[in-house]
């Protein structure tokens, strides 16, 4: 480890944001700098070495800091220290710059809007597979800076949100990959420009001898692609082909247009190292997805019912909505800025949404003219509905949970808004077992 010529060595450091990624940052710089604590709101932290750090608005000001960094979810224009981060720009960074300037290690860093955390953990699986010591960090909920043990010969799978790499300054990836692109967190990047311009910071700063990822004939990527110069080996993803291979898996999972072109990453990626073909198939034939992201939780010979509480925009629910059978959708919660929803003709007539909550109006401006739908007070009652019709049915069949808006309107999180629709469910599903394939 080189760290006499390190920016963060030696220095007095200001961390603002005590979620999970700003905490671990402190404890893996405490050792070699001075470091504060700040958090726009009063938390209570049981741990005195952390509780004495944290310092008050006032004492910032007074004091001088050599870096300052930003935890993923301060939005920098929207904050507490606004004025303080505005005068002060040039000196902030993200975990990432931190873990890069300790750690040269191999990264395979997988950006998007829809899918990373599912491509992450299929990777994940399979570098675990062919017995590479490798570690799943970032946005997926294990903060980069949390990694021990690391060898030089450790592999990162790193999930970047356009929020960690928009404080990026530093960070590089050898292997990096943008899934998709579609309107999202515009209310923090302002326009669809700005937050495409973040996520191009990944691929902006890798060497010559790495490689970037871009899903073909994607129009936002090819023009940001043109008007940047990388240095990297561009690779050109397609899931055109797949179709052969996926039937031969025999993983449903993969049988919907975003897991498929998840999957295409997984594979462009994978071309890159060498792997046992073997262990490779085996992987990809038993992955069962990550709980409540387009997760099958019930099936037989007529009906499919999927947990996709993930899902917080129309283009994270358009893949799904592309399956064959009579679906049932239920939607509904706190919209997305800008989010539009732009299924194709085609698929509109086999579609009913349900649309639930406080949010009718803008859900019902969407879907008019498009697809049949019909309102309901809450999820329960949009479900109750479903059910009363599915009896009457005896074709394929399928209920689609995937809400296409964020959920903190009623729950927690998503995971919370995912667990209360199991538990509707086995109201309806007379002691049958809720499965996950």
């Amino acid at each position: 480890m080189n760290i006499t010529k390190n920016i963060f060595f030696k220095e007095k450091i200001l961390v603002y944001g005590l979620g999970k990624s700003g905490i671990s940052a402190f404890k893996f710089l405490k050792k070699r700098n001075d470091v504060f604590l700040y958090d726009d709101r009063r938390i209570k932290i049981k741990d005195f070495n952390l509780k004495k750090k944290i310092i008050s608005y006032k004492k910032i000001k007074k004091l001088s800091f050599d870096r300052i960094i930003l935890s993923p979810g301060i939005n920098i224009s929207k904050c507490k220290l606004a004025k303080f981060l505005k005068k002060y720009k040039k000196k902030i960074y993200s975990d990432l710059d931190v873990f890069y300037s300790f750690n040269q290690n191999d990264c395979i860093t997988i950006t998007g809007t829809n899918g990373k955390s599912t491509t992450c953990q299929l990777l994940y699986e399979i570098f675990s597979k062919q017995n590479f010591d490798v570690r799943l960090v970032g946005n997926i909920g294990n903060p980069i800076l949390s990694a021990k043990n690391i060898k030089k010969k450790t592999i990162f799978v790193v999930e970047a949100s356009s929020y960690q790499l928009e404080y990026s300054k530093i960070f590089r990836s050898k292997y990096a990959a943008i899934l998709n692109i579609a309107p999202d967190h515009l209310e923090r990047h302002k326009t669809l420009r700005g937050y495409v311009k973040a996520k191009f910071k990944l691929f902006k700063n890798q060497p010559k001898n790495s490689f970037s990822f871009f899903k073909k004939n994607d129009s936002l990527v090819k023009n940001e692609i043109k008007l940047n110069k990388l240095n990297s080996k561009i690779i050109k993803v397609s899931s055109d082909q797949l179709d052969k291979f996926i039937k031969r898996i025999g993983n449903e999972y993969f049988f919907n247009e975003t897991n498929k072109e998840n999957l295409s990453f997984v594979l462009a990626i994978s071309k890159k190292f060498k792997f046992k073909k073997k262990n490779l198939i085996k992987v990809i034939r038993n992955f069962k997805g990550l709980r409540y992201r387009q997760q099958v939780i019930f099936k037989n010979s007529n009906l499919l019912i999927i947990n996709d509480s993930k899902s917080t925009s129309f283009s994270s629910s358009n893949g799904i909505l592309k399956l064959d059978g009579n679906i049932y959708w239920l939607l509904g919660g706190i919209p997305k800025k800008g989010d539009k929803f732009n299924l194709s003709k085609k698929y509109h007539s086999r579609i009913k949404a349900f649309v639930y909550g406080k949010n009718l109006k803008f859900f019902n401006k969407s879907l008019k003219n498009k697809i049949k739908f019909e309102n309901f007070p809450n999820l329960r009652m949009g479900l109750k509905k479903i059910f009363s019709l599915i009896h009457k049915k005896q074709s394929k069949n399928i209920i689609l949970f995937s809400p296409s808006a964020a959920s903190f309107d009623t729950f927690k999180n998503f995971e919370d808004r995912g667990s209360y629709f199991n538990k509707l469910l086995k109201n309806y599903l007379n002691g049958k077992k809720i499965i996950n394939i």
